[in-house]
């Protein structure tokens, strides 16, 4: 006979040091010396080890489960087994395993190991949190105090995902420096690298990258890695991207792209980021090319972005009649959250087609839904085209206030207001070079704008001194 609660001692004390092969050893040497209840409950805490390998634990986890309650079936009344069943159910079906993790939360069961109610509470959190029900995960997370050195770090991770999943992005990447600290080598790398991820969303590139170089000591080129080397590049190009540096961003993308295809199969992720690189480099061909094997690789919801990049891929290219098919293809998906960006750039591309009355009509849609920027750009155009020079200048003074400055949209709005004020016949040489002028400060000197907004600064210098006008004595 053994003494359950000596052994689980044993067995959390090798966690700590991710040892899970000592970990088997120790349940194992504990099983053949047990008796057949005890085994029953040795193979529970089994199953709770297989958990911890995600999808790739499911069979074993199942096993698990299924020889616990062969030697004694009264287990499956219990709250530990009960959770981890949720879990189990929540991978496949994810409605059935948020209900299943519902009701052992709201059971009073207890079991003799001290941890045992800790440890049932923490895989119904997984179970929901897998369920997609993010605040009720964080509702019934356990102490950390409560559980075992080894999943502690694994619960603030899942916390983390949960506050992702509800959008709190500072609160996950703090979430995540704690998983990091917690944990050890490759995991403690995956968390930097969750933080990072995260980081990006919030546009904290040089963060990200702190982040980053962290998790990059922690590798020891083992094969395990490779793909998890993959990621780290992949997050690097992005947060890279983010800063401008575009050479080191395609670098960076491409030794992800070689990464995957070597130890694995090229993702979605990688290929759309490689798009998005090449069209910050202003190579529109290549970077459709990467966005067509992004659509190829996307499933669900990625389908909508990677139509709308290629949408504004083809829109680089001058190939407006293909961005217009696919960017209709995106209005037609469901739940993508920059349906106004989309109208703004279907706007651009009806207006390229000469289709002047469904450019204005997209792009009216775009700006009443808060993309004021790229629809006011269009409008400015359409404007123009019809030549209603004050309502041309009324949309382009609305992009000098909303665009950011120094922008490229920002240094159009000013090029154009300087121009349509000009072509109004200079009644108000002050606001045509406070346009001008500041338009012209980010304007190449090769750019055919510079010669023209040079122009029309001297000649508003010349109309606020006076002009051609005669003194009368």
């Amino acid at each position: 006979m053994i003494e359950l609660s000596t052994t689980w001692q044993q067995t959390t004390q090798v966690l700590e040091h991710e040892d899970f092969d000592a970990a088997y050893w120790v349940l194992e040497g504990a099983f053949s010396a047990a008796g057949r209840a005890q085994r029953a409950r040795l193979s529970l805490l089994v199953a709770s080890l297989h958990s911890l390998y995600g999808d790739a634990g499911i069979e074993d986890t199942r096993s698990a489960l299924r020889e616990s309650v062969t030697l004694d079936p009264a287990l499956s009344a219990e709250a530990l087994y009960q959770a981890l069943s949720a879990e189990l159910t929540a991978r496949e079906n994810p409605g059935e395993g948020a209900r299943l993790a519902q009701e052992v939360l709201q059971a009073q069961t207890t079991l003799p190991l001290a941890e045992a109610a800790a440890l049932a509470r923490y895989h119904a959190m997984v179970a929901l949190a897998l369920a997609e029900q993010p605040q009720s995960a964080l509702d019934s997370a356990p102490p950390s105090s409560a559980l075992p050195v080894h999943l502690r770090w694994r619960l603030r991770s899942w916390q983390a995902d949960s506050e992702e999943q509800l959008g709190h992005h500072e609160d996950a990447a703090l979430l995540y420096a704690e998983a990091a600290h917690l944990a050890l080598g490759l995991n403690r790398a995956i968390m930097l690298q969750e933080r990072a991820a995260v980081l990006l969303q919030l546009d904290r590139f040089d963060e990200a990258l702190e982040s980053l170089e962290r998790a990059h000591v922690e590798y020891r080129g083992g094969e395990e890695e490779m793909l998890h080397r993959a990621s780290w590049h992949y997050l690097r190009a992005q947060a890279l991207l983010g800063l401008g540096r575009l050479p080191e961003a395609l670098q960076a993308i491409q030794e992800a792209g070689r990464l995957e295809q070597e130890h694995g199969d090229l993702s979605y992720g990688v290929e759309l980021v490689w798009g998005q690189v090449m069209t910050a480099l202003g190579d529109g061909e290549q970077a459709t090319q990467h966005f067509h094997k992004a659509l190829a690789l996307s499933q669900g919801g990625d389908r909508a972005y990677a139509l709308h990049e290629l949408g504004v891929a083809y829109l680089d290219c001058d190939m407006p009649l293909e961005a217009r098919e696919r960017l209709q293809e995106v209005l037609a998906q469901q739940d993508y959250p920059f349906v106004p960006e989309v109208y703004a750039d279907l706007a651009e591309a009806e207006y390229r087609l000469g289709r002047l009355q469904e450019a204005e009509q997209s792009a009216q849609q775009a700006l009443s839904q808060g993309a004021t920027v790229p629809a006011s750009l269009v409008l400015g155009s359409v404007a123009l085209d019809y030549y209603h020079l004050d309502e041309a200048l009324e949309h382009y003074e609305r992009v000098v206030g909303e665009a950011a400055p120094g922008s490229r949209d920002w240094v159009t709005g000013h090029q154009m207001a300087a121009d349509i004020l000009a072509q109004q016949g200079f009644r108000d040489p002050g606001a045509i070079y406070a346009h001008a002028s500041q338009a012209l400060e980010h304007t190449d000197r090769s750019d055919e704008w510079y010669a023209t907004l040079s122009e029309l600064i001297s000649r508003a210098e010349n109309e606020m001194r006076g002009g051609n006008q005669r003194t009368l004595n």
